[in-house]
């Protein structure tokens, strides 16, 4: 893994591949045991060679502090991106996600628990 100039774009490299992974695209990541699919706002997904766990720390990394772009982990699988947070459903355990901009909104299932804690979390941010 390594990051480009432009802070928000990262490249994960394999013996066979590259992928070019802009942050500012994505609308959460999902762990797969000891993979992660990313999934973007076009609609399109792909699977990266890392454990959420890394993708963590990169995000966590003192280089991605200060950025606007703001990803949140959720449960053991999840980690969002919240600027496209649209609907916390916790009785039908779904998030919707979406840009506002396209027709597109995405359901990801989340636990009841962890969509309480997120929508706590917001509720504390408006007081």
């Amino acid at each position: 893994m390594e990051n480009s100039k432009d802070i928000s774009i990262f490249y994960f490299h394999t013996r066979d591949e590259m992928v070019r992974v802009d942050l500012r695209k994505v609308l959460y990541f999902k762990a797969d045991r000891n993979y992660t699919d990313v999934y973007f706002l076009n609609g399109h997904h792909v699977t990266l060679l890392t454990s959420l766990l890394n993708i963590e720390k990169m995000l966590e990394d003192d280089k991605m502090k200060g950025k606007t772009i703001t990803f949140v982990r959720l449960g053991r699988s999840l980690i969002v991106n919240v600027t496209f947070i649209l609907q916390i459903n916790v009785l039908k355990q779904e998030l919707c996600l979406s840009d506002m901009k396209t027709s597109g909104v995405y359901k990801v299932s989340v636990p009841k628990e962890v969509l309480k804690s997120l929508k706590e979390l917001y509720n504390k941010k408006k007081q």
